[in-house]
């Protein structure tokens, strides 16, 4: 099946910079990015660039290239889920801050009711694609909202998992190490492959069934925050023997087998998707 319309709920960080570039990539598909949040919509259409509610390098070409073509940001949430083949999922997934899990686990109120409000107003068959960070089954929680419509209607869940770094956004979607795609429903998965392939080599597309694609997520930035942790630790070493941090992260980094990426020591990791997913793996 050929995708003709996207719907992407959610219009922050991940959401925007992402339906851009599918946009730009794919000038005959339509994609339309909603968000309940007027302020943050107007940002996006706003004429001037420089008012974007997302700075990244590069974007303002992407903008120039697809908005108003075959890329729309609208507070029409329902309408864009009626008219869309399919539907991606890109909305905030905080560390709850109540209840079981406090502190640690992450918060899927907005996920669910994503879920239910597809429910509620889809009339077609739809593919659902996960591009929120989640923990791994969360795609069994959205088939379960999704299959008790009543309404007959088919759903298949994806994940689809992000890899962006803040700065370099635009670059990574152009040129991305990998696409990851997982899922249980062959066509689905090809629907979604094939809007990749308009620009993303073949053998960058990984598919894996639906709980690795969740759970590689987690473990990539698991394993990033390791690799600052560890050069952390290392740091405390070269004090105390009058070694030079920075001199021994270049020796082991020239190694092929540990590679000179995240071992930059300093007093923790910086941003908020480390710590979230890291106590989301927990």
């Amino acid at each position: 099946m050929r995708i003709k319309k996207i719907a992407c709920i959610g219009a922050g960080y991940v959401g925007g910079p992402t339906m851009s570039v599918i946009a730009q990539k794919n000038p005959d598909i339509q994609v339309t990015v909603v968000d309940l949040n007027v302020d943050r919509i107007n940002a996006w259409n706003d004429e001037n660039f420089e008012n974007l509610p997302v700075y990244e390098p590069g974007l303002d070409a992407v903008f120039a290239e697809a908005r108003g073509r075959n890329l729309f940001f609208s507070t029409d949430v329902n309408k864009a889920i009626v008219d869309a083949d399919m539907i991606f999922i890109s909305v905030n997934t905080p560390t709850k801050t109540y209840g079981k899990g406090k502190g640690q686990a992450a918060d899927l109120k907005f996920i669910e009711l994503c879920a239910r409000q597809i429910a509620d107003v889809a009339t077609s068959s739809k593919i659902i694609v996960e591009k929120s960070t989640i923990p791994v089954r969360t795609a069994a929680t959205i088939k379960s909202i999704l299959d008790h419509t009543g309404k007959g209607v088919q759903f298949h869940v994806l994940s689809n998992p992000e890899f962006l770094a803040e700065g370099t956004a635009i670059q990574d979607l152009h040129n991305p190490d990998r696409i990851l795609i997982g899922g249980e429903d062959q066509e689905a998965i090809l629907a979604l492959k094939q809007i990749y392939e308009a620009w993303v080599p073949g053998e960058r597309i990984i598919t894996t069934n639906l709980w690795s694609s969740e759970l590689s997520k987690l473990v990539a930035n698991a394993f990033l925050a390791q690799r600052v942790s560890s050069i952390n630790s290392i740091s405390e070493l070269c004090e105390v023997t009058g070694a030079n941090v920075d001199e021994v992260a270049n020796t082991i980094g020239q190694d092929a087998r540990i590679g000179s990426k995240f071992l930059t020591a300093s007093v923790g990791f910086g941003g908020s998707c480390f710590q979230k997913d890291l106590l989301n793996l927990v």
